[in-house]
């Protein structure tokens, strides 16, 4: 059984941004394989306003800026192998009912969703789909789902191990 990863913006943030979590995120992005890695379309324009917000508060340098908006399109919005979930009318509508279940917003609706479609597509074959995030409200709503989930922020290496299967 392999475990594939979706990333919420936050959590997939921390690759470019060092905060609580960073270096649990690199070793999944460094360890897990492009094809099992997933995201929302959206959520990556998220990421380029956390830089920019980052760099306009002063938090780096314009040079840490556009290096870490370079290593994001490399690794991310140029990379043919990992999956960009597009948002299409049917995903709106049918992240809708989560909105209300889980009392989350709409984009994390979107996610949980486009989770809840890929999980149930690649059990199929005896894989797994680990939820990565730190916003709590989503993390509970995905595991009332029933998806597996990962807080970089709260948990540790171990935990971790044993979701990438080393």
């Amino acid at each position: 059984m392999a475990n594939s990863f979706y990333f919420d913006a936050s959590a997939l943030a921390k690759r470019y941004v060092p905060e609580p979590g960073s270096a649990l995120v690199h070793a999944i992005l460094d360890t897990v394989a492009a094809d099992r890695i997933h995201l929302l379309n959206i959520g990556m324009g998220e990421i380029v306003s956390v830089l920019v917000r980052k760099r306009n508060a002063g938090a780096f340098s314009q040079t840490y800026f556009a290096q870490a908006l370079l290593n994001f399109e490399t690794e991310i919005v140029h990379a043919r192998n990992i999956d960009k979930v597009s948002v299409t009318g049917r995903l709106a509508t049918a992240s809708i009912p989560l909105i209300v279940a889980h009392s989350i917003n709409s984009t994390d609706a979107l996610v949980l969703k486009s989770a809840l479609v890929i999980a149930r597509k690649i059990r199929r074959a005896g894989d797994d789909l680990v939820l990565v995030a730190s916003d709590q409200r989503l993390l509970r709503a995905a595991q009332a789902a029933g998806l597996t989930t990962f807080d970089p922020e709260t948990q540790d290496q171990v935990a971790l191990n044993s979701l990438v299967g080393a």
